[in-house]
């Protein structure tokens, strides 16, 4: 089995779970006792990472409204259906932490307050993407959802995360495969 761990996956046209719809999910580990993964293009609406600092109580509150407008109003992203109320950060890998998971050589994960911190006050990774929620696959499901037609999977690029606007990032996973929504058909053939 070739595990996928490091790759995103891209909701076929016919993704039955409606929470998945045009979706793109990074897969954060994947192995024998399942897979875990992050959705990088669903924000969530009205929430903001500054709200995030002051419902954690990670800065003083006057610091928190003195922090720059792009890390106050940076966007929260919708990680998936799983423990919704947990963060996960995805960071490029010159910050590490004794809690960091290395995804790839280019990036990690942590889900601690430390990194949240870092984001707000510094030194802050150069490149980071905050979610709250995650997707997981017990063993052997996702390999049946992809062998179903329901995911096609990409090679990671830090750009798709990091550096392609959020409501363009389905086009351009698909992109990356030279495929658009327009050719794209959710009939699976097999040989």
């Amino acid at each position: 089995m070739t595990y996928l761990e490091g790759q995103f996956l891209v909701a076929m046209p016919g993704m039955e779970d409606e929470r998945f719809a045009e979706s793109v999910i990074l897969l954060v580990g994947h192995g024998e006792e399942g897979a875990m993964g992050l959705v990088v293009n669903q924000k969530l609406a009205n929430l903001r990472f500054a709200d995030i600092l002051d419902e954690l109580d990670l800065g003083d509150p006057d610091a928190v409204i003195r922090l720059p407008d792009t890390i106050r109003d940076r966007t929260v992203m919708r990680g998936g259906p799983v423990e919704k109320g947990r963060g996960f950060v995805l960071h490029s890998s010159d910050y590490h932490s004794g809690n960091t998971y290395k995804v790839t050589e280019d990036i990690g994960l942590t889900a601690t307050l430390d990194v949240l911190r870092a984001m707000a006050f510094g030194p802050a990774p150069k490149a980071s993407f905050f979610a709250l929620g995650c997707c997981g696959w017990s063993p052997g499901q996702l390999e049946r959802e992809i062998a179903e037609n329901g995911w096609l999977t990409v090679p990671f690029t830090p750009e798709l995360v990091f550096n392609t606007p959020v409501e363009k990032r389905y086009e351009k996973a698909l992109e990356s495969l030279h495929i658009t929504r327009a050719t794209l058909s959710s009939d699976a053939g097999h040989a």
